[in-house]
C-alpha cells in the first residue's frame, strides 16, 4: 500500500493483482543468464544468424546498371576532352608571317623551328599580341609560298639558332588520353561508392530486399542451451521433443513422425520466452535465425512478404535450422477486423507468406518456427492451428525453486558474502519474473560498489529489493503534521494486515518518501499463490482500505495520499462481483471481461446485470471499510505504538513492525485455495 504525493497514484508491487497471470511485466531477459543476442551484421536485415555457415559474398549491382554508367563516362569525356583542347589550343598564339618578319628584323628571335612551312619561335623579349591581349614569347606562324626573301640570311646575321627539335613541346596522344581518363575513373569510383552507399540504405535492391546473413562470431565461443535456463524446467521438458527430433530425425521418420512445424511460446514478458528459442538451436546444434516481428514491415506494400520468404529461403539452405520470431501478435493479429481496407495491407501480406511458408505449397523443408507473444489470445486462428504451431507451451513466472535458481545462475558473476541466504530472497520475491531477478541481482551490484564493499550482503539485496519493489528514496521535507499523518496512514494498512487471518504478512513500513508515495508497506505472501478465496480477497480489500480508515479514525479527514489504495480496492471488488462468482445477486457467472481484453460486441453483459454488478461493488467495499474503521477503534493502543514506532525509526522491518505493534508473527497461511 502506498501513500500518494499530491493525489498521483503509486502502483504498488507488494499487493499483486488477484487474477493470477493477468498482469504482465515489462522486460523480455529471461529467466537466467542468457548469451548476448547476436548483432545484425547491417542495420537494413530483418533477422539474426547464429551458427550458420558463411554465405557466399553477395553480388552488388550499380543502380542503373552498366549502361547508365557508359552513357555518363561518354559524357565526361567528351566535356574532358573539349576542355583540355581548349585551354591547349589557347597557350602559344599564332602570329602573321609579317609579325615575324619585324621581330627578326629587330633581332628580337632566339630560336627557331621549321617544318615545311610551319615555323615555331620564341623572342628574346616578349611582345604584346597583335589584335589580342597579353603578351607572347612562344609562338607559331606560316612561311606563304610565294615568299622569295633572304630569311636565311637575316637568320644567320642576327644569330638565330635553328634547333632540330619542336620549341613549343604538345602532348602526345596518350597523355592527352589519359588526361581525358582521369575524370572518368573519378567518376567510376564515386559512383561505386555511392551505389555501396545507396544498396545499404535501401536494402541492396528494390524494394528494400536484403543479402543473405552473414555468419555471427559467437560469444565466449560456445551457444545458449538448456543449462542457461532455470526457473522454467518443465517447458524446457516440453521442448526437449524439439530438439530430439532435430538431433535424430531419422528415428522419427522410420516411425512416420512429422516434426513439429511450430511452437507458440506464450507467456507474460520478462519469463524467458526468447532465452528458450535460443537454448533449443544451441542444444540442437542447428542454426538460429532470429527476428521481431515489427521488423518485416514497411510502408511499401510487399517488402515485409519478400523479407518472410528470403528469411525462410536462408534457413531452408542450412535445414534443419531454427527460426525465431519474437512478438508476433504484431503481425499474427486476427484477419478482417476492419483495420485494413480490403484485406490487402502490408501486415496481412506478411502474416499470409508466414501461413504459406509455414504450411503450404512450399513446405518448410526441415524448417522449425519457434513464435514468442504475450497476446496469444488475439492471434489469428489459421496460425495457431495444427501443421503451423503445432504445439503452444505456456511460459509462467517461476515457482520459489525456480527464482532460487534463476537467482543463483545471475548471481555468478557476483561476489557474494557468505551470510547472503538467496532462499530466503526468493521467499519474499513472488510473482517475480527472471528479468526482475536479474535486475535484482544487478542493482544489489550495484550497491555494493557504491558502498565500496568486496562482496554482496544480504543487506545489499534487502534495500535492492526494496528499491525495486518500492522505488528509489528521495529527500523530502515534510511538515511534522503530514509526516504524522503518513504514519498512521502506512500503521493502518500494516496494522490490518498483521490481524486479517490468512492475510500475507508485513514485511516492511516506512514513511520515508519512495518513488512518488510518500510511504510504503510491503507485504508478500510465504509462498506462491495460484488460486485466492473469497476471506483471503476481502482480507486484501480490509487492508487496501486501512491507510484510509486510519486517517478518518484518527484525524477525522480523508486525504488523497489514498488514491492508489482505492485504484487496488476498485479492481479487487471488481473482480469478485463481475468475474469470480463471489456476489450471490450477480451469479455464477463472468459479467466484466478481464483486463487487458475487450468485447468484440459492445457490452459484456446486460445492462440490468451491470447495474447489479455495480451495487455489490458498493456493498463489498463499504462493508470492508466499515471492518476496517472497526478493527482500527478496537486495536488503537496498537495503532498508536505503531505509528509512534514509525515517527521514531521511519522504517520498519518484519520483526520490529510486529513486535512496536504487539501481535505475535503467525506462520499459518490460508489465503490459498
Amino acid at each position: 500500500m502506498g501513500r500518494d504525493l499530491a493525489g498521483v497514484p503509486i502502483t504498488d508491487q507488494a499487493a499483486r493483482s488477484a487474477d493470477h497471470g493477468s498482469r504482465s511485466r515489462s522486460r523480455e531477459q529471461e529467466g537466467s543468464v542468457a548469451s548476448p543476442v547476436p548483432p545484425r551484421d547491417r542495420t537494413d536485415q530483418p533477422w539474426r544468424s547464429e551458427g550458420a555457415p558463411p554465405p557466399p559474398p553477395p553480388k552488388r549491382k550499380m543502380p542503373g546498371g552498366w549502361i547508365g554508367l557508359a552513357v555518363s563516362a561518354l559524357v565526361v569525356f567528351l566535356a574532358a576532352f573539349l576542355a583540355l583542347s581548349y585551354f591547349t589550343d589557347g597557350g602559344e598564339p599564332t602570329i602573321s608571317y609579317t609579325e615575324f618578319s619585324k621581330q627578326v628584323g629587330a633581332g628580337n628571335v632566339t630560336k627557331i623551328y621549321a617544318k615545311g612551312d610551319a615555323i615555331q619561335g620564341e623572342l628574346k623579349n616578349a611582345q604584346p599580341v597583335p589584335d589580342g591581349d597579353g603578351d607572347y614569347r612562344k609562338f607559331t606562324t606560316q612561311r606563304p609560298a610565294f615568299a622569295d626573301d633572304d630569311l636565311w640570311q637575316q637568320l644567320t646575321r642576327q644569330g638565330v639558332t635553328v634547333t632540330a627539335e619542336p620549341v613549343v613541346s604538345e602532348r602526345s596522344f596518350l597523355a592527352n588520353l589519359l588526361f581525358s581518363l582521369a575524370p572518368i575513373a573519378l567518376l567510376v569510383v564515386l559512383w561505386v561508392f555511392l551505389a555501396r552507399r545507396m544498396g545499404g540504405a535501401m536494402g541492396g535492391g528494390p524494394l528494400g530486399r536484403k543479402a543473405p546473413p552473414k555468419p555471427v562470431e559467437l560469444v565466449r565461443g560456445r551457444r545458449t542451451t538448456f543449462e542457461d535456463v532455470a526457473g522454467i524446467d518443465e517447458v524446457a521438458g516440453e521442448l526437449n521433443d524439439v530438439v530430439d527430433f532435430l538431433k535424430n530425425p531419422q528415428a522419427y521418420r522410420e516411425m512416420g513422425a512429422r516434426m513439429p512445424g511450430g511452437v507458440l511460446l506464450s507467456g507474460p514478458p520478462g519469463t524467458g520466452k526468447t532465452l528458450l528459442a535460443r537454448a533449443v538451436a544451441g542444444e540442437a546444434g542447428v542454426p538460429f535465425f532470429s527476428a521481431s516481428a515489427s521488423e518485416f514491415i514497411e510502408m511499401i506494400v510487399g517488402v515485409g512478404a519478400s523479407r518472410v520468404r528470403e528469411l525462410f529461403a536462408e534457413a531452408r539452405k542450412v535445414a534443419p535450422a531454427i527460426v525465431f520470431i519474437d512478438e508476433i501478435d504484431t503481425i499474427g493479429r486476427i484477419r478482417g477486423g476492419g483495420a485494413s481496407i480490403g484485406g490487402h495491407d502490408e501486415r496481412e501480406q506478411t502474416l499470409n507468406q508466414i501461413l504459406t511458408e509455414m504450411d503450404g505449397f512450399t513446405g518448410s523443408e526441415g524448417v522449425v518456427v519457434l513464435a514468442a507473444t504475450n497476446r496469444a489470445d488475439v492471434l489469428d486462428p489459421a496460425l495457431t492451428r495444427p501443421g503451423r504451431f503445432d504445439r503452444i507451451v505456456q511460459v509462467s513466472p517461476p515457482d520459489r525453486g525456480g527464482r532460487e535458481a534463476i537467482l543463483r545462475i545471475h548471481t555468478r558473476e557476483i561476489p557474494l558474502a557468505k551470510s547472503v541466504d538467496l532462499a530466503r530472497v526468493a521467499r519474499t520475491t513472488p510473482g517475480m519474473t527472471g528479468a526482475e531477478l536479474a535486475n535484482l541481482a544487478n542493482e544489489a551490484a550495484l550497491l555494493a560498489v557504491k558502498r565500496r564493499q568486496r562482496e554482496v550482503t544480504q543487506a545489499d539485496l534487502s534495500d535492492a529489493l526494496a528499491k525495486v519493489q518500492l522505488g528509489a528514496e528521495r529527500p523530502l521535507v515534510m511538515p511534522e503534521e503530514e509526516r504524522r499523518r503518513t504514519a498512521y496512514h502506512e500503521s493502518g494498512h500494516a496494522l490490518l494486515g498483521m490481524l486479517q487471518p490468512g492475510a500475507d504478512p508485513v514485511r516492511k513500513i516506512t514513511i520515508v518518501p519512495r518513488g512518488r508515495a510518500l510511504g510504503v508497506t510491503l507485504s508478500t505472501p510465504d509462498a506462491d499463490r495460484y488460486a485466492f478465496t473469497e476471506e483471503y480477497l476481502r482480507g486484501r480489500v480490509i487492508g487496501a482500505l486501512g491507510g484510509m480508515a486510519a486517517e478518518h479514525v484518527v484525524f477525522g479527514v480523508v486525504t488523497t495520499g489514498s488514491e492508489s489504495d482505492l485504484e487496488q480496492v476498485t479492481a479487487l471488488v471488481r473482480g469478485m462481483a463481475g468475474r469470480w462468482g463471489m456476489s450471490e445477486r450477480v451469479g455464477r457467472f463472468t459479467a466484466i471481461t478481464g483486463e487487458g481484453r475487450q468485447e468484440p460486441y459492445g457490452l459484456s453483459a446486460a445492462p440490468a446485470t451491470l447495474d447489479a454488478v455495480d451495487h455489490e461493488m458498493r456493498r463489498i467495499a463499504d462493508e470492508c471499510y466499515e471492518s476496517a474503521c472497526r478493527q482500527l477503534r478496537d486495536n488503537r493502543d496498537r495503532l498508536d505504538a505503531l505509528a509512534e514506532a514509525l515517527l521514531v525509526h521511519e522504517t520498519l522491518d518484519e520483526e520490529a513492525a510486529y513486535r512496536a505493534a504487539g501481535i505475535a508473527r503467525l506462520t499459518k497461511n490460508n489465503g490459498a485455495g
